[in-house]
């Protein structure tokens, strides 16, 4: 199968790129500047709101993974215009093409977020995204799947990214500065387990369904924190400011709303320790601030 994926030099879009070849599959990589990971794949330099370059890079292609993205929560609520622009009219963009090029599969990435009151402008952008895949692609003879990521980590990341800027601290710094009070829970995945789930939903199973992909452990920040300490040795500093981030959850991503979702897990996965060792030595041997992966 030969497929396109927009955000190709990306966190997601790379691991996506990556698990795509290794299953055999011709894979584009779609964005604004190339990946300095995925060099065996095609690429195509584009900006993901110009439908004819899209149209034309999606020539031959039998899916597509829309991973293009405003992802991050303060940036999109600090330029709204601009999350507004590449997420939903991105994706509104990607959809025509796909329509136009022939594609009939599309894989949409959005976020837990969709579910919940908090989130703001992100939460807003990806909500909208869902709804005109929703109301478009079966009109348009495309058989979609949204992608609900949760809290991803892993090779790649940047500072934007909590386990690798609370671990990047603990590492130069001697001490972890976190804004909550250590309740807040979170399901890590990493990003390859991520990365093969979402390469597993092209399957018919799960045409028009909504894949909740999130980790499988539930676990505090204070518990994460203290598990961080434990690996470094236990000299860790640990300052809980409970000065919470306009527009992040505590407990749980949902708010009551109609239409569920269905959490897709795999049979291993990335265990959050080893996970955290990884990252961990990745930092050391990098000497950088950005993991160096």
């Amino acid at each position: 199968m030969k497929a396109l994926v927009t955000g190709s030099s990306g966190f997601l879009g790379s691991h996506i790129c990556d698990e795509l070849v290794e299953r055999g599959h011709e894979v584009v990589g779609f964005d604004l500047s190339p990946s300095p990971w995925a060099n065996s794949i095609a690429f195509v330099h584009g900006d993901i709101r110009d439908v004819e370059r899209l149209s034309s890079a999606l020539g031959g292609c039998h899916a597509v993974f829309n991973c293009a993205a405003i992802a991050d929560l303060d940036e999109a609520r600090l330029q709204p215009r601009r999350a507004v622009e590449v997420n939903v009219v991105g994706t509104l963009s990607v959809l025509e093409a796909a329509s136009s090029a022939g594609v009939t599969r599309f894989m949409q990435a959005s976020s837990i977020y969709v579910y919940s009151h908090v989130g703001s402008v992100y939460r807003t952008t990806k909500q909208a995204a869902e709804g005109l895949i929703e109301d478009l692609s079966a009109s348009w003879g495309i058989q979609s799947t949204i992608l609900r990521f949760g809290s991803l980590y892993g090779p790649r990341a940047d500072l934007q990214n909590a386990i690798l800027r609370l671990t990047t601290q603990a590492i130069n710094e001697g001490r972890i500065d976190f804004w909550g009070d250590g309740s807040e829970v979170r399901e890590y995945i990493h990003i390859h387990d991520a990365a093969k789930l979402a390469v597993d939903a092209l399957s018919e199973d799960y045409v028009a369904q909504s894949l909740h992909i999130t980790g499988n452990e539930r676990i505090t920040t204070l518990e994460l924190l203290d598990t961080i300490n434990e690996i470094l040795g236990g000299s860790i500093e640990i300052n809980l400011r409970n000065e919470p981030f306009a527009g992040r959850y505590r407990l749980t991503p949902y708010a009551y709303r109609e239409g569920i979702g269905r959490k897709m897990v795999g049979a291993t996965y990335v265990d959050l320790g080893v996970g955290l060792l990884e990252a961990i030595r990745s930092i050391r041997v990098s000497g950088d601030e950005g993991g160096g992966q």
